[in-house]
């Protein structure tokens, strides 16, 4: 029996039994291929797709055809996988057509899943959301750094790390995104609250004042600095959290008086909140220290 000629991830290895000059002869040129011969790309990012924009889409081909190919990948079995191009071929697929050209590659599942992602993300009708997930598959599915990310899509490192931020907000808030009820630049002046109470509260305020990102800025700061404005109390609303507010308010002035410094003094409407007690230099620090000692003799 002849051994098979091993290539590794080569021709050989991916299109067992082909016939390999003629495989050759194939790939890397653009050929005609038969709709029906391809495969959905079951790492296709994007999950949807706006009706009436491939509707017109489907139309100007079948004016003036396509002008730009998609691409597929050979699979063993003769068939072929889409990699790029789902848009076009949802629309060709449409109009009835029966053979689509395509740029025809070689490639592993890897690079199926690199490829689709890095074409999904360089898309400019994507959500800002959309984006952020794609950059973070490619990091976490593709072992990117954001530095090779940065050179693989062409953008700075600091634009792929702002895409990224948007997905430590929460849920509500990156639905908020994608649904186009706020902009990246509300988004990204959100993201500096560490509090979840006060994140939501401006978001809350950004959808009813229909707020420009610099008002949401300026809010963002005021809260940082602890000088979010009470809420006027609901018709009927007991006068008990006005009076606590008060007190609480009472107690922030003592134990600034007390330590010599301005006390930040945050609660949330469960009771939970945080002292936070500042200094401007080592000295400072000291001084503060030996009053909490004399608290604790």
């Amino acid at each position: 029996m002849a051994t098979k000629n091993v290539l590794g991830r080569g021709l050989g290895a991916l299109i067992e039994g082909a016939d390999i000059e003629n495989v050759k002869s194939l790939v890397d040129v653009i050929n005609e291929v038969t709709i029906k011969d391809i495969e959905a790309n079951p790492w296709q990012p994007r999950s949807e797709f706006d009706e009436e924009a491939l509707n017109e889409l489907a139309e100007s081909i079948r004016e003036i055809g396509i002008i730009q190919p998609i691409t597929v990948r050979m699979l063993e079995n003769g068939k072929y996988q889409l990699i790029t191009g789902e848009r076009r071929f949802r629309a060709a697929k449409k109009i009835g057509l029966k053979k689509i050209p395509a740029y025809i590659r070689l490639a592993d599942d890897q690079n199926m899943l690199e490829m689709a992602l890095v074409e999904n993300i360089q898309r400019e009708d994507l959500n800002s959301i959309e984006v952020a997930i794609g950059y973070q598959r490619l990091i976490e599915e593709c072992n990117f750094t954001q530095e090779n990310l940065s050179e693989r899509v062409g953008k700075k490192r600091s634009t792929i790390s702002n895409y990224l931020r948007l997905l430590k907000l929460p849920a509500e808030i990156q639905i908020g995104l994608r649904n186009g009820k706020i902009s990246m630049g509300h988004a990204r002046a959100l993201i500096n609250l560490e509090d979840p109470e006060d994140l939501q509260y401006v978001y809350d305020e950004a959808l009813k004042g229909d707020l420009s990102v610099r008002k949401i800025e300026e809010l963002v700061r005021k809260l940082q600095n602890g000088e979010k404005e009470e809420k006027k109390s609901e018709p009927g609303e007991s006068s008990s959290q006005n009076k606590a507010s008060t007190e609480y308010e009472d107690l922030k002035s003592h134990l600034s008086k007390h330590f010599g410094t301005k006390v930040d003094f945050k609660r949330n409407t469960k009771g939970n909140g945080k002292i936070v007690i500042p200094f401007t230099s080592d000295e400072e620090l000291e001084r503060i220290i030996a009053i909490l000692d004399k608290l604790n003799a």
